[in-house]
């Protein structure tokens, strides 16, 4: 199982400074990925949580890491779909696959924020629908000299979308229902967990991705399933203990029953601990924490 960190992001730790040096020390101590997310808005009253409250755009912290690394792959988990054009995001991706030397993991969501989807001039219904030929134009582009397209969402008059791709990134797609899992399993490289999900259901759920993807013709053992760690490092022995909290040695443990349930990637995210990923936290004391779990959890 690869493992992974996510660079900070969130709240008062992600400052350029302090995603280069995670990133940097992610790449040293052997992780194999670095992961982001996106929030595009916070409506005002929500009670989505601090961690939500301040975020960076991932793609630009993706390039920006991507020039402060060599080695380590460059994820994020996800970026919702209905608030690009395909062509927009296609741009962006491939410009991204270039300058990190086809280092991207480009995990890709529905998004479930209604504000977020009236800010962005789309209607959230039909939003299935619409990621599916959203993925059809976005690989169009990214593989075809000239692309012409008229869809039930999405129209485009004879174009060139240059420079291409040399290697297209891998697809994750995001989403817990079952016609979500069902998509990825027919359209996708892979799926990806939301920060929601309960570690040990996961099994089931990549059961039915791997089902989809046999039905579709295609190799299940061929998909990578990736599962953001909400890690949340905290005294050892705590009574009712969740999974992936408590000691560095506690959560490694957790990492064999992921591992057993065909998690074939997990990453660390420390954003989503409210005492590090909220606007109101201590950066400095952020950061200690998040290098000695760097340090403690790498592979």
């Amino acid at each position: 199982m690869r493992i992974g960190f996510a660079v900070p992001v969130s709240g008062s730790w992600a400052t350029p400074a302090n995603m280069v040096r995670v990133a940097r020390r992610a790449e040293e101590l052997g992780y194999h990925e670095v992961w982001t997310f996106q929030r595009l808005l916070y409506p005002q009253g929500h009670a989505m949580g601090p961690v939500y409250r301040s975020v960076h755009d991932p793609v630009v912290t993706l390039a920006y890491v991507a020039g402060v690394t060599s080695r380590i792959r460059l994820g994020v988990a996800v970026l919702n779909m209905p608030f690009f054009s395909p062509a927009l995001l296609a741009k962006q991706l491939a410009s991204l696959q270039a300058v990190s030397g086809g280092r991207l993991d480009a995990g890709l969501g529905l998004g479930w924020q209604p504000e977020e989807f009236t800010a962005s001039g789309v209607p959230m219904e039909r939003r299935g629908r619409r990621a599916e030929e959203f993925l059809q134009v976005l690989r169009r582009l990214w593989t075809q000299e000239t692309v012409q397209h008229e869809g039930e969402f999405y129209r485009l008059p004879p174009v060139h979308q240059d420079p291409r791709p040399a290697a297209p990134p891998p697809i994750l797609l995001g989403g817990g229902a079952e016609a979500a899992l069902r998509r990825a399993g027919r359209l996708a490289d892979g799926w990806v967990s939301a920060s929601r999900e309960d570690p040990a259901g996961l099994g089931e759920k990549i059961s039915i991705v791997k089902e989809a993807a046999q039905a579709a013709g295609r190799d299940p053992g061929s998909l990578r399933f990736v599962t953001r760690a909400v890690t949340l490092v905290r005294p050892s022995g705590a009574p009712g203990r969740k999974p992936l909290s408590g000691s560095f040695e506690e959560i490694r443990g957790d990492l064999a029953a992921l591992a057993a349930q065909g998690v074939t990637d997990v990453f660390h995210d420390l954003n989503f601990d409210p005492e590090i990923g909220s606007p109101h936290a201590d950066p400095g004391e952020s950061m200690r924490r998040a290098e000695a779990a760097l340090e403690a959890l790498a592979p």
